[in-house]
């Protein structure tokens, strides 16, 4: 067992080294354990209860805030449970938390001729992704990816090893079905349904001026009730093409070349008809808009990051994210309008909350002198569309900044029953906030 504590040699590189966020916390775990496998993760387990030791997890280290850093925890990482296995019988595929969605996970099915709703970013880890939700490629149609996880292998609070699914261990099976790092457990390998690959992937991307934000907002809020779940629209405001842009980004996957060209041509009317920047449409593949969302996602940059999900109508928007999106002032820093709009009740698992569209923002910079400068800039101006918001997803929150409702009263209260029947020492680590009474309180 890999087991180093705090003096240790290569105690640094273990504590920081897979942390893709560059603004890495001052927090110190009193041990890192770099987990080989299921068995070494109960063991690890075992050895905090003996040591009273928090537990703190790394899957795949994309957490904007390092849920993992977690000061005098023992940190157990996963890094090494990347392995994949599909049943062709069944269409399930079990997969290590730590395998990537976009590099591992959708080139493997790819091959078998299956396809899962993966994450955007193709390096976030499966473990992190899954227990938050997963809003995915395709996900419009799909639905959120943890609804397709169909069992998964968990390390309890006492060290042991058990399935759980909608029979065995059904309140693990539904926490771990987006309660995120408040999951009471260490989920090992996820039992996951696979779908028949699509045929083809189209995208159709235009540019506009940043002037065009209102037009923009209120053409596309009137088109989401009526468009095809297939169709994913996302305006991204950016400037990586030089300058201030408004890209708006739709992709579809379909039967046929034909069928996803008339499913994008609503995008040829409208108000803005004819006054695109530019205009791009025809296929594309999953593993061309990887390289695309790792372009706008770069290793060695510090992240300041938050969320909301909005029912509010074009006009209460449309002033507020002008506003934001004008501020945007890094080369790499983007801010998202991704169109949900969800059409039926979730089924029964601890994922609650969503609304009509999503906003995110990503401020990306170097320095770390401007650490608090932009952390204080995206909490501040995604606090004031908040107000109008439903709550927030937790793959893009920060709770040591600012905190909001992630899950529904009911579900919240739920998963608190079962954390304490399921781990009444607390061993593991759950959320990291700077205000525990406030948890899951709206904004």
């Amino acid at each position: 067992m890999n087991l180093i504590r705090r003096g240790d040699a290569g105690y640094e590189a273990a504590r920081v080294g897979r942390i893709f966020n560059d603004r890495r916390p001052e927090r110190y775990p009193a041990a890192i354990l770099l987990a080989a496998d299921a068995d070494q993760v109960a063991a690890g387990v075992r050895l905090a209860r003996t040591e009273n030791l928090t537990v703190s997890v790394r899957s795949g280290g994309h957490s904007w805030a390092a849920w993992s850093l977690r000061d005098d925890a023992l940190l157990i990482d996963l890094g090494s449970l990347n392995r994949l296995a599909y049943d062709a019988t069944t269409g399930v595929v079990v997969a290590g938390p730590a395998a990537r969605g976009g590099l591992d996970l959708s080139p493997y099915l790819a091959e078998r001729g299956r396809a899962f709703p993966v994450g955007h970013c193709p390096e976030v880890g499966l473990g992190g992704y899954l227990l938050q939700g997963g809003q995915g490629w395709n996900g419009r149609r799909m639905g959120w990816a943890c609804e397709s996880v169909v069992a998964v292998d968990v390390v309890t609070a006492d060290g042991e090893l058990v399935r759980a699914d909608a029979e065995r261990n059904s309140d693990l099976y539904w926490a771990a079905r987006g309660a995120g790092p408040g999951f009471p457990g260490i989920v090992t390998a996820f039992h996951l349904q696979t779908y028949e690959a699509p045929a083809v992937m189209w995208h159709d991307t235009r540019l506009f001026h940043p002037d065009d934000a209102a037009a923009l907002l209120g053409w596309l809020h009137e088109l989401l009730p009526k468009l095809d779940r297939r169709v994913e629209p996302v305006i991204a405001a950016t400037r990586l093409p030089g300058e201030p842009t408004l890209l708006l980004h739709t992709t579809v996957m379909a039967g046929s070349d034909a069928e996803a060209a008339e499913l994008l041509r609503v995008f040829d009317g409208g108000p803005l008809a004819g006054r695109e920047r530019g205009h791009v449409t025809g296929p594309t593949s999953l593993a061309e808009e990887c390289v695309a969302q790792a372009a706008q996602n770069p290793d060695g940059y510090r992240y300041a990051v938050d969320c909301t999900w909005t029912d509010a109508p074009a006009d209460v928007l449309a002033p507020l994210l002008s506003r934001l999106w004008s501020e945007l002032d890094t080369e790499h820093s983007f801010s998202i309008w991704y169109g949900w709009a969800p059409d039926r009740e979730l089924p029964e698992m601890a994922f609650s909350v969503q609304g009509n569209v999503y906003i995110a923002t990503y401020a990306i910079y170097p320095d770390a002198a401007d650490d608090e400068k932009y952390r204080s800039w995206v909490h501040e101006r995604t606090a004031a569309i908040a107000r109008h918001g439903a709550g927030v997803y937790l793959g893009d929150t920060d709770f040591t900044r600012r905190q909001d409702r992630f899950l529904s009263d009911a579900h919240y209260r739920r998963l608190e029953e079962i954390r304490a029947e399921r781990d009444p020492a607390g061993r593991f680590a759950s959320y990291l906030t700077r205000d525990r009474a406030g948890l899951n309180v709206h904004d």
